[in-house]
Parts: C-alpha cells; structure tokens; sequence
C-alpha cells in the first residue's frame, strides 16, 4: 500500500522543467543560449556600474552642491571597475549556485569536474578567463562537446539546468556526468 502511494506521489509531481525542455535536461548548452546569458549578465553588470557612478553623483551633490559638476572618470579607471564588478559578480553566482542572472534565465549551469558545483579558486580563475578572453566562446560549435575554450582549459561545462538547486554539491549531475573529467 505505502509503494502506490509512493508511486502516485511521484506522478502527480509538478516539475518545473518544461515539457520541451525535459529532454534537454543535463545536456551541453549550445552557442547562442550562452551569448543570450553572457548579454542578459552583461547588462546586470552595466546596471552595477551605472549605481555606483549615479551614487558618486549623489555623494559629490551632498558635499558641494553649489559647485557641482558630474565627476569625469577616466577611461583606465572605468575599465578596471567594469573589469572588477564583472569577475567578482561571476564569481559569487557560479561559487554559490553554478548559475549568474543569465544562467538562471535561460536554464543554465556551469559545473566543474565530475558534474560538481565550482568552488570558489575555480570560479575565480572561470570568471578571470571568461573576462579577459571572452572569445573563447566560439569555440563551442567548433567542439564536438559545446566547450569554450575556457572549458577546455578548466575541466568545466556548461549544461541545461532548469532546476531551483542543484542536485547535490558533491554528486555528479547525470551518468554521462560522472565519466567526463575532460
């Protein structure tokens, strides 16, 4: 009696994966759902950067209104505080749940060895790759696997994930999964 129980439990289930999507579940994310996740955290990353400029703007309004002028920062310094808020954001999202904005929008997660979530030295060095070479996603159609060239290089993967969390922190994703150590 308690395993049919059991067994309709399991049926009546809501998933909050899509029924199209379901068989895409695990499976290496393509070329242009990663440039619509890489656009999607690029604007997030360009709305940081507009708070932080508009409250400097505000902070020099309060302390010299009369003779105010919107502050002029130079191109060295824009660069470096975009560079900076870039690999930092990516750093915390893909260290805490594998997934930034973009990712969660379109259903992705970025995995390191084994299907594990990325610890933090390794979304790090992820986030440092993907900033200061972001061409090295179009290498995914010329791999016979969807990797970057940041993939390659650090044993990541990108996968469709449409779940809330990952399935575990230390368990592999999938079978296929657990014998890829590329």
């Amino acid at each position: 009696m308690h395993d049919e129980a059991a067994a309709e439990a399991a049926h009546t289930r809501i998933s909050p994966i899509p029924r199209e999507a379901r068989p895409f579940q695990g499976q290496r994310a393509g070329l242009v759902t990663r440039l619509v996740a890489a656009v999607l955290d690029s604007l997030v990353i360009g709305a940081v950067l507009l708070s932080g400029y508009l409250g400097l703007v505000g902070l020099v309004f309060l302390l010299h209104p009369r003779s105010f002028t919107f502050p002029e920062l130079g191109v060295v310094f824009s660069l470096a505080a975009a560079f900076a808020v870039a690999v930092v954001y990516l750093t915390v999202f893909w260290t805490l749940s594998g997934r930034t904005y973009g990712y969660l929008v379109m259903g992705l997660r970025v995995l390191g060895h084994g299907g594990r979530r990325l610890r933090f030295a390794g979304a790090l060095v992820r986030a440092l790759c993907v900033v200061v070479a972001p061409i090295g996603i179009v290498w995914v159609p010329l791999s016979s696997n969807n990797k970057s060239l940041q993939d390659l290089l650090l044993g990541t993967r990108v996968v469709y994930d449409w779940e809330p969390r990952a399935t575990r922190a230390d368990a592999p994703l999938d079978d296929e999964a657990a014998g890829d150590l590329s």
